[in-house]
């Protein structure tokens, strides 16, 4: 365990990283007072978990109250200013205070008052209008310029839409009625994405936080290096069986990437990977931590509240694709390794599994925990608190993990600054939703889909693919995937996909899009340790992930990959779509016992894509066309692939 600090340094890194921030170098006083407030912030969200959350308004805006002091605080404008506090960082730090404490202490005026009636105060005025800059510039400091200017568009369209043509146009939006909307309501900043983020998402971070401080990720990564270390191509099977499980419980692709990248790639170069490849491993492997459950990323826990579907069926729903994709990936790493012979680390240089398990098993009860608290029925909210609990109360069983009250506080405040640009994420995003709803762009936007598809499924799914992997390669994944729920989910649902698979679509795509060029964050970043190329990093990590491109139109046309149906139908809906994802990788990779020919390449992405679409005759098709590749390649290769079985046994 002796990783801890470096893993927390990585981690801290990694935030910073994808949200292409200024984090401030804090130091003496401010360094204290802004830990003080953090800790503060993630006791109030323990004690609201555990003992009832205040009113709508209240919660969030306290939650709102803390983030903008925290991030004008800890976050500097430009890089210039890092290394110091202006006094204008310290003025829109009490102004956010003011803004978000108004509502919270004038709590029972605002919910009583008469919508959209009620005149405005101006001294209300003044404040809407700076909550919504500060908004704005709280998610520029923290997630860049991409989400402030996507926000910005939305609020000139409330203005200048009476003069767009066609389905664009609306009758317009008066100032008093916005500014009602977005501030005085909770279906603006403070709606839906906000709340998710003042009570679930925070809850969550902050378990990740504690998981993370009792030593868990470093569990993780030795119990990868045990399992599959000596394996062909080990290091990057460790990268996926390792960033898969830290992804529940991190939810961040780059963090995921720079936590265990740090690790896995030099390893992955030392056995003869190349420098962009290496990097592409971790990056596809750290990304399907945001849709693999228990715990997957933040958007999840918005998707609960936009469907209506609770938590733990998201999850249900998503374990199937979430395991899919990962095992799609374990074989192309599998594959390559096999086309470069490259083989496993030494077994002198591996921690023993049985050792490993022995020294952390206890570390895997807190997971284990919080889906037995969601299965009694439990609220994620309340299951997140005890989980908390649990994580602490679990770690005193090893002296090696054991949280003392100076990790503990640790704990309390990296959950804290690790929820700061995700609570700003999802306050931008209500500045959005706040619009959509006023103009009633939503139901336009869904008519547009359908009419641009011509009713044809494919074509909306294409269209909605799309507009999700561009909104994603600018936005972090929540409020990516809040602006494909509100505009394209109705759309999708109104054609006949089921609401899980249609907001789980859009999700998926939102994720990816750490892993698709031009813009690919968590790709660059396993550049940025591997010394490789980005772009072309980011180009192979697209074709390593390439059945995430495909599953969810598996699930969408065959909702049994959901969970949903007769179970003998999920049964063998799992079963085809595994032999789909291993053909999809055969045919990238061009091997599967030996080198493929170009007919049979051709051949196995025909059954891989037949078996997307679910029937008996298109599955039938599907592995016939992969039985007739399997067994070309068992005549021409099957001593050498009995011979690679035994070399991996020994």
């Amino acid at each position: 365990m002796s990783q801890a600090s470096g893993s927390s340094t990585a981690q801290t890194d990694a935030v910073e990283a994808e949200s292409q921030t200024n984090r401030r170098e804090l130091k003496s006083i401010l360094r204290w007072v802004v830990s003080g407030i953090a800790v503060l912030m993630s006791l109030f969200h323990l004690y609201t978990a555990g003992f009832g959350v205040l009113g709508d308004l209240n919660q969030r805006a306290a939650h709102l109250m803390f983030t903008f002091v925290l991030i004008f605080l800890a976050y500097a404008a430009s890089p210039t200013s890092r290394s110091r506090l202006a006094l204008l960082d310290v003025g829109l730090a009490v102004l956010g205070a003011v803004a978000a404490g108004y509502l919270l202490f004038n709590y029972e005026y605002v919910v009583s008052r008469e919508l959209y009636i009620t005149p405005i105060k101006p001294w209300e005025w003044v404040l809407a209008v700076a909550t919504v800059l500060l908004v704005l510039e709280a998610a520029r400091r923290t997630n860049g310029w991409p989400l402030v200017i996507v926000a910005v568009a939305f609020l000139v369209y409330a203005f200048v839409g009476p003069y767009l043509p066609g389905l664009l146009s609306h009758r317009g939006v008066p100032p008093s009625k916005l500014v009602d909307q977005l501030y005085l309501t909770v279906e603006g900043i403070f709606g839906i994405a906000l709340a998710v983020s003042s009570t679930f998402v925070f809850l969550f971070i902050l378990f990740g936080a504690f998981l993370e401080k009792s030593g868990t990720g470093e569990f993780f990564i030795d119990l990868s290096k045990a399992m599959v270390g000596n394996m062909r191509g080990g290091p990057a099977k460790m990268a996926v069986v390792a960033s898969g499980m830290f992804g529940t419980i991190s939810g961040s692709a780059v963090a995921n990437v720079v936590t265990t990248g740090t690790f896995t790639i030099p390893l992955m170069r030392r056995l003869g990977y190349t420098k962009d490849f290496s990097g592409a491993v971790e990056a596809v492997a750290s990304t399907g931590g945001q849709f693999m459950p228990p715990v997957m990323g933040a958007a999840a826990f918005v998707m609960a509240e936009f469907s209506g579907v609770p938590y733990l069926k998201v999850c249900i729903h998503a374990a199937i694709p979430a395991v899919l994709y990962y095992l799609a990936v374990g074989m192309m790493v599998h594959l390559e390794a096999c086309k470069l012979g490259i083989q496993g680390l030494p077994r002198a240089e591996l921690p023993g599994l049985r050792q490993t398990l022995a020294f952390g098993w206890h570390l895997f009860l807190p997971l284990i925990g919080i889906v037995y608290f969601l299965m009694q029925g439990y609220t994620p909210l309340l299951a997140g608190f005890y989980a908390v609990l649990l994580t602490i109360v679990i770690s005193m069983v090893r002296k090696a993990t054991r949280m003392n009250p100076r990790k503990v506080y640790a704990a309390l405040e990296a959950g804290a600054l690790s929820a700061l640009p995700v609570a700003a994420a999802c306050a931008a995003a209500g500045i959005v939703i706040g619009v959509v709803n006023l103009t009633g762009l939503g139901l336009r936007f869904s008519s547009l889909i359908i009419n641009l598809s011509g009713g044809s499924l494919l074509v909306a799914l294409v269209l909605t693919m799309v507009a999700s992997l561009i909104l994603g390669m600018g936005l972090p994944t929540t409020p990516a995937y809040v602006i494909q729920a509100a505009l394209a989910v109705p759309a999708l649902v109104n054609l006949g996909v089921p609401i899980i698979a249609a907001h789980l679509f859009c999700l998926y795509f939102a994720v990816i899009s750490a892993i698709t060029p031009p813009v690919a964050l968590a790709a660059y970043a396993g550049a940025s340790i591997s010394g490789g190329n980005a772009m072309t990093t980011g180009f192979i990590a697209t074709r390593l992930g390439l059945a995430a491109y495909i599953i969810p139109y598996m699930f969408v046309y065959g909702p049994a990959l959901l969970t949903i149906g007769e179970p003998l139908d999920v049964v063998l809906a799992a079963v085809t779509a595994l032999v789909g994802v291993v053909g999809l990788a055969a045919a990238a990779e061009g091997w599967l016992l030996g080198r493929m020919a170009v007919w049979e390449r051709l051949l196995t992405l025909g059954s891989a894509l037949l078996l997307i679409k679910p029937g008996w005759v298109t599955d039938l098709a599907g592995l016939i066309l992969f039985g007739v590749v399997a067994l070309s390649q068992f005549r021409r290769h099957g001593l050498q692939g009995r011979q690679v079985a035994v070399d991996e046994a020994s």
